[in-house]
């Protein structure tokens, strides 16, 4: 169903039907939480439906997810009242075994639920427990790493794809389940522009027969918002505050919903700074097609002037730089110099002879394909991955040579896991580990902890364990760490992943007052419109090699170059351009541009 459709027939009250998936009145307290999240929560899915759950971090969106399929209460340490019903078994006296026939489950880290040592394996060892026979196994397994892209690398042990290609491993996991209902919790968080179309069109050609429902938690309502029937939105206590149509809730309510804290489609973002600037658009656009339609329609303010930047990139400029991509941005002696660096896992080289000069003070963004070698690229300047001798130098040291402690004064290191990175049983001592292997006096410890706690919205989780955290606050957290120690460089693999919209600003505001204090940025992401918002430049590796270094600009100029590497250009910039009737929004990229004339 179209945007339009739905404009045409919202309507508050969901339609009856056979009911796939009950909750009623559901609360859920974690072991040492003081209240329950979600909380008195009741909503129905029936066959057919897509139903997306919003809310802000920490509100319960994930626990909500691991009840549907019985990990809570039989598997996870919670409380648990009220009632969860899919396919007529109640999940409170069903076994997880049992459930898995009728529900499957995408985690919003892939890495919880892969256990075998080839992607073929993988995708059949459920299917297998099901005491199916052997040719419908394989049936099933083939058609559903076919329709993530995998089928080629079958023979392949999971560990050797990236995140973004476990994440994929796990949907086809759960698409072989052929469950009457899927839940993905952040399915698209690892995963590039491309890959997001393609499981979201599988994901489209598996509701399109009737018979199954999915419940999606998801941030990126770009991808998401022409896929999606109906909205359940969660308040920060965990309750439910809407439940419509798309229409009826985020059309009606976006306004309230971006208080909240919630993400928004870009184009939605954009039509409410308009509207403030002066431009009549009624009803709201959800998608960037509604709102070229709506601008199209609509005279701009008698008073406006362009929004665009002053200066404009060109394609040639970016070729020029791509043709002698290591020439130095900025005069200055590079902080990061990284010459002829290649790394291998296994047998197979992920980066081959990278050359790349990083000044003091850039913010620089690392884009490309899965796979392409962005993680590799970054964990190497970190010190992660060792990289060889004298390949990589940072502030005047080899990160693969370095001792740990003198390590941690010039470079943080955010890993898109955040799970990967704790090691302390409390949130507190995880911020204070790196100030006390430094033997920073233990009174200035506390005051710069409690300053951190503060900042990222933890001071009430201190003395919680960092396992136990909703996905937000463990992001939050693993930044925290890296941040607290004061390195001059700071290196995030998908900074906002798992963040609320409100958490994400406030998290990408951070990043951008460190760059202004000097502080050197490398940031991992799939997020084209986080790259266009806050990057100065961008570095676009593809299969290993780095095929573009220059200006932000100047790389999202060459349509040819982004295509080429898998990428789409920002959302902002692809809706606004080229519209006869308002020429003065004809290259405008970043979000803070749209309703500030220039």
């Amino acid at each position: 169903m179209t945007s339009v459709d739905r404009a045409a027939s919202a309507a508050t009250a969901v339609p009856e039907a056979t009911e796939l998936l009950a909750v009623r009145d559901l609360s859920i307290t974690h072991e040492g939480a003081d209240a329950a999240t979600p909380r008195d929560v009741s909503f129905t899915v029936a066959p057919g439906e897509v139903v997306l759950v919003l809310g802000p971090s920490g509100s319960g969106k994930s626990t909500l997810a691991l009840a549907l399929n019985g990990l809570i209460p039989h598997a996870l340490p919670a409380e648990m009242t009220g009632s969860v019903v899919v396919a007529g078994h109640e999940t409170s006296t069903s076994t997880v075994a049992r459930l898995s026939t009728h529900v499957g489950m995408v985690f919003q880290d892939p890495d919880a639920q892969l256990v075998t040592g080839t992607l073929l394996d993988e995708v059949a060892f459920g299917v297998e427990n099901l005491r199916l026979p052997a040719a419908e196994v394989m049936r099933r397994a083939e058609a559903a790493l076919r329709r993530v892209g995998l089928w080629e690398r079958r023979a392949e042990n999971p560990d050797r794809l990236s995140g973004g290609g476990r994440q994929r491993l796990a949907i086809a996991c759960a698409l072989a389940m052929e469950s009457s209902v899927l839940v993905l919790d952040e399915p698209t968080a690892n995963l590039d522009p491309v890959g997001i179309e393609e499981v979201y069109a599988a994901l489209a050609d598996l509701v399109a027969v009737g018979d199954r429902a999915i419940v999606l938690i998801e941030h990126n309502l770009d991808a998401a918002i022409e896929f999606v029937d109906r909205v359940v939105v969660l308040d920060a206590a965990g309750c439910l505050v809407h439940d419509g149509r798309v229409d009826a809730v985020l059309r009606a309510h976006a306004a309230d919903l971006h208080a909240l804290g919630v993400w928004l489609p870009v184009a939605t973002l954009a039509a409410l700074r308009l509207r403030r600037a002066g431009y009549a658009l009624d009803p709201l656009p959800l998608t960037p097609g509604e709102l070229r339609s709506a601008l199209a329609e609509t005279p701009a303010p008698h008073d406006v002037r362009s929004f665009a930047p002053s200066s404009q990139a060109s394609p040639d400029s970016l070729r020029t730089s791509r043709d002698s991509a290591n020439a130095a941005i900025a005069p200055a002696p590079p902080l990061i110099r990284v010459r002829g660096l290649r790394v291998t896992r296994g047998r197979r080289e992920v980066l081959h002879g990278i050359d790349l000069d990083i000044p003091r003070g850039d913010f620089l963004a690392v884009v490309g394909a899965n796979g392409a070698g962005k993680t590799t690229l970054v964990q190497a300047v970190a010190g992660v991955v060792p990289p060889p001798r004298g390949s990589v130098q940072v502030d005047g040291i080899d990160p693969g040579r370095a001792p740990a402690r003198e390590l941690v004064q010039h470079v943080g290191f955010v890993f898109q896991n955040p799970e990967q990175q704790f090691i302390a049983h409390t949130v507190f001592d995880e911020l204070a580990h790196g100030l006390r292997l430094r033997r920073v006096p233990e009174p200035e410890v506390r005051t710069r902890v409690d300053e951190m706690l503060s900042r990222f919205g933890l001071t009430a989780k201190a003395d919680e364990h960092p396992f136990l955290l909703s996905g937000g606050q463990k992001r939050r957290l693993s930044v925290g760490t890296a941040l607290i120690a004061g390195a001059p460089v700071l290196a995030l693999d998908e900074p906002t992943f798992g963040q609320d919209r409100e958490r994400a600003e406030e998290l990408l505001g951070i990043l951008g007052d460190l760059h202004r204090e000097g502080c050197t940025v490398l940031v991992v992401t799939h997020d084209m419109q986080l790259v266009a918002d806050h990057a100065a430049h961008v570095a676009v590796l593809s299969q290993g090699r780095l095929v573009a270094h220059g200006t932000t600009a100047d790389v999202f100029a060459d349509r040819e170059l982004i295509e080429s590497a898998g990428l789409r250009q920002p959302p902002l910039a692809a809706t606004l351009a080229g519209i006869p009737s308002h020429p003065e929004l004809d290259g405008v990229v970043r979000l803070s541009d749209v309703g500030r004339a220039g």
